[in-house]
Protein backbone atom coordinates (compact mmCIF):
# COMPACT_ATOMS: atom_id res chain seq x y z
CA UNK A 1 0.00 0.00 0.00
CA UNK A 2 0.98 3.86 -1.15
CA UNK A 3 1.51 6.42 1.84
CA UNK A 4 -1.34 8.00 0.80
CA UNK A 5 -3.68 4.83 1.67
CA UNK A 6 -1.75 4.23 4.89
CA UNK A 7 -2.56 7.74 6.18
CA UNK A 8 -6.62 6.89 4.68
CA UNK A 9 -6.60 3.62 6.53
CA UNK A 10 -4.98 5.41 9.13
CA UNK A 11 -7.89 8.27 9.90
CA UNK A 12 -10.59 5.76 9.43
CA UNK A 13 -8.71 3.20 12.07
CA UNK A 14 -8.05 6.12 14.86
CA UNK A 15 -11.66 7.21 14.24
CA UNK A 16 -13.23 4.45 14.77
CA UNK A 17 -10.69 2.99 17.44
CA UNK A 18 -11.72 6.56 18.72
CA UNK A 19 -15.44 5.57 18.67
CA UNK A 20 -15.09 2.44 20.46
CA UNK A 21 -13.27 3.73 23.32
CA UNK A 22 -14.18 7.22 23.84
CA UNK A 23 -12.77 9.61 26.51
CA UNK A 24 -11.15 12.60 26.80
CA UNK A 25 -7.08 11.86 25.14
CA UNK A 26 -5.81 14.87 24.44
CA UNK A 27 -4.38 16.38 20.87
CA UNK A 28 -7.80 15.95 19.31
CA UNK A 29 -7.92 15.31 15.03
CA UNK A 30 -3.95 15.03 14.44
CA UNK A 31 -3.29 12.71 16.55
CA UNK A 32 -6.26 10.53 16.12
CA UNK A 33 -4.54 10.51 12.57
CA UNK A 34 -1.16 9.75 14.16
CA UNK A 35 -2.57 6.86 16.66
CA UNK A 36 -4.59 5.62 13.27
CA UNK A 37 -1.78 5.09 10.91
CA UNK A 38 0.74 3.99 13.92
CA UNK A 39 -1.85 1.43 14.69
CA UNK A 40 -2.74 0.20 11.50
CA UNK A 41 1.12 -0.46 10.93
CA UNK A 42 1.17 -2.42 14.84
CA UNK A 43 -1.78 -4.40 13.49
CA UNK A 44 -0.49 -5.45 10.25
CA UNK A 45 2.57 -6.58 12.42
CA UNK A 46 0.72 -8.06 14.86
CA UNK A 47 -1.04 -9.81 12.26
CA UNK A 48 1.83 -10.83 10.56
CA UNK A 49 3.76 -12.13 13.40
CA UNK A 50 0.62 -14.25 14.71
CA UNK A 51 0.24 -15.53 11.16
CA UNK A 52 -3.52 -14.26 10.53
CA UNK A 53 -2.16 -12.63 6.98
CA UNK A 54 -0.83 -9.37 6.47
CA UNK A 55 -2.31 -5.89 4.88
CA UNK A 56 -2.50 -6.38 1.52
CA UNK A 57 -4.87 -3.39 0.71
CA UNK A 58 -7.78 -1.32 1.52
CA UNK A 59 -10.27 -3.97 1.87
CA UNK A 60 -12.24 -5.26 5.30
CA UNK A 61 -9.95 -7.10 6.46
CA UNK A 62 -7.23 -4.91 6.57
CA UNK A 63 -9.33 -2.78 8.24
CA UNK A 64 -10.30 -4.41 10.81
CA UNK A 65 -6.37 -5.38 11.30
CA UNK A 66 -5.49 -1.63 11.52
CA UNK A 67 -8.93 -1.25 13.87
CA UNK A 68 -7.36 -3.56 16.01
CA UNK A 69 -3.66 -2.34 16.25
CA UNK A 70 -5.30 1.48 16.97
CA UNK A 71 -7.19 0.33 19.65
CA UNK A 72 -4.12 -1.08 21.33
CA UNK A 73 -2.13 2.03 20.87
CA UNK A 74 -5.05 3.78 22.46
CA UNK A 75 -5.17 1.48 25.56
CA UNK A 76 -1.49 1.69 25.82
CA UNK A 77 -1.48 5.42 25.57
CA UNK A 78 -4.21 6.13 27.71
CA UNK A 79 -1.99 3.71 30.28
CA UNK A 80 1.14 5.89 30.24
CA UNK A 81 -0.59 9.21 30.59
CA UNK A 82 -2.43 8.17 33.44
CA UNK A 83 0.88 7.41 35.17
CA UNK A 84 1.94 10.90 34.84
Amino acid sequence: MGILSWIVMGLIAGAIAKFLMPGNDPGGFIITIIIGIVGAVLGGFIATTLGLGDVTGFNIRSLLIAIGGSVVLLVVWRAIKARR
